[in-house]
Formats: structure tokens, C-alpha cells, sequence
């Protein structure tokens, strides 16, 4: 088998494993307030942006999404969210951020399911869809935001093509996501070879890791509560909790996690 072709392969299986994985975990947290599926920030000094008494028990994670959101004024903005998770960052910035109207979409069908009943904001839509194959008209929207999925898809740079096609001219794609050393050649490759102009580029390993280890025991309490035994190894590894592999290789640089901001030309 050619070696591009054994590479599609796994890349194929790993969204499968993903397509399960997912809505099984929807499953499983239904009843707990798991609002974020992402990994979570903390700066140094705190961000200490104000946050509604609802939103405080996921600052970690809402700072995330701010960090990476804030890059542009969203304000009047019309967004789309690809790969939105449970929703908790889609209904957060919909209610602090003020766009003019917000589209979350996720693979996840369960998910959106979830989101649909979770989260009733005005000017927030959510629908099922395939980050892949968006499924809107070219030059829809202002901004595109992506947080922590984009590892997940078989073709990233189909990805990176499909937000070019729907963002509008002077459009801005606003994302964050890590990859292990092994994989980072050909994510550089594809985000220099995309045709959006980089506008920032910062690594956040350490804002990241402050903001796992601010989580780190309620994950631990989530997992044990609601996997079964035989899975608390990937669940630590999904959460990013203390001494999990992802935990480990934040702290060694074996992965990098890193946002960007990139614009659209006219």
C-alpha cells in the first residue's frame, strides 16, 4: 500500500474511533453540567475576566475560548463555530461577545441533541454537520472559530479549504488546537500552504497546563463516577489530567498546543 494511501487509512480509522467516542461521552455525562469538551487556559498573572455566577464553575475553560475568540471584535459579527462540543463555549461567547448571529456545528449528532435542549440563547443556532463539507454557501461569515478538534479530522487541509471558501473576504478564521511532534511537520505544511494569511501564531503550553491542573480533580471525579474501569486510561488522556500522557507531553514540548488568528484576503 502506498504510503499516502496507508496514512488516509488510519487517519479514516481514528475519526471512526472519534465518531464513537463522542456521542458515547455525551451519553455517559448526561445529568452532570459538562458544558466543555476542551482543554482549559490560565494566564500568569489570572485572565480574571468577570464571569455570571453560572459560567464560574468552567472559567478554565471559558478562557480558553476567550483567549482564542478575543483575537477579533465579534461584536455584530456573523460566526460559525465548527466542532462545538457541548455548546458551553458557543453559548458563552453568543451572550458575552454579542455577535449579530452564531452557528455551532458538530459531527456529533447526540451532542447537538444536547446542545438543542442545554443551551436556549437568542441569535444561537445549533445543526449537525461535517467540519469536511461545510454545509453553507461560500462567503457566509465573518469569523470561523475552531477549538481543540481540529486533530480529530482525517483532512485537515480540506478543513482549512472549506473555512477559506465560507468565510467572507477580510474574514477571520480565530482557532487553537495541539499536535504530538511527530505530526507537527504536516500542520505547519498545511496552515503555510492554506490561503489564509497568519495574522498571530502563539504557543500556550504553559496556559494550558495551569489550566488542567485547575481542573484536573473535578475531571478525575467525572471519570471515575462515569467510565468504566477499562476506559479511565483514555478518559485521563481525553481530560488532560495530572499524570496523563497528554498531561506529561505538555510539560516535556512533545506537544505543542498553539492558537492562531488568520485572515481571509480581499
Amino acid at each position: 500500500m502506498p504510503v499516502i494511501d496507508h496514512l488516509f487509512s488510519i487517519d479514516r480509522i481514528r475519526k471512526a474511533i472519534w465518531q464513537w467516542w463522542y456521542p458515547f461521552l455525551t451519553r455517559r455525562l448526561l445529568g452532570e453540567e459538562v458544558l466543555f469538551l476542551n482543554y482549559a487556559y490560565e494566564e500568569n498573572p489570572p485572565m480574571a475576566i468577570p464571569l455570571a455566577p453560572d459560567d464560574e464553575p468552567h472559567r478554565a475553560c471559558i478562557q480558553l475560548y476567550h483567549h482564542v475568540t478575543t483575537q477579533m471584535d465579534l461584536r455584530g459579527k456573523k460566526v460559525l463555530e465548527v466542532s462545538c462540543g457541548h455548546g458551553g463555549g458557543a453559548s458563552y461567547l453568543t451572550r458575552t461577545l454579542q455577535p449579530a448571529s452564531y452557528t455551532a456545528l458538530d459531527l456529533n449528532s447526540t451532542g447537538i441533541r444536547f446542545c438543542q435542549e442545554r443551551h436556549r440563547v437568542a441569535r444561537l443556532d445549533f445543526i449537525q454537520g461535517d467540519a469536511e463539507d461545510l454545509p453553507f454557501e461560500a462567503n457566509t461569515f465573518d469569523a470561523v472559530i475552531n477549538v481543540e478538534a481540529s486533530h480529530c479530522y482525517p483532512n485537515f487541509p480540506k478543513f482549512l479549504a472549506e473555512v477559506a471558501r465560507v468565510l467572507r473576504p477580510g474574514g477571520h478564521f480565530l482557532y487553537a488546537d495541539f499536535r504530538f511532534c511527530d505530526r507537527q511537520a504536516e500542520w505547519e505544511m498545511a496552515i503555510a500552504t492554506a490561503s489564509l494569511k497568519i495574522l498571530s501564531q502563539k504557543n500556550i503550553n504553559p496556559e494550558v497546563l495551569r489550566g488542567l491542573n485547575s481542573n484536573s480533580q473535578r475531571s478525575q471525579a467525572l471519570i471515575a463516577r462515569h467510565l468504566p474501569k477499562f476506559l479511565n486510561s483514555l478518559g485521563r488522556d481525553f481530560a488532560g489530567t495530572q499524570g496523563s500522557r497528554i498531561h506529561r507531553a505538555l510539560v516535556s514540548g512533545e506537544l505543542s498546543y498553539r492558537s492562531y488568528s488568520f485572515a481571509k484576503p480581499v
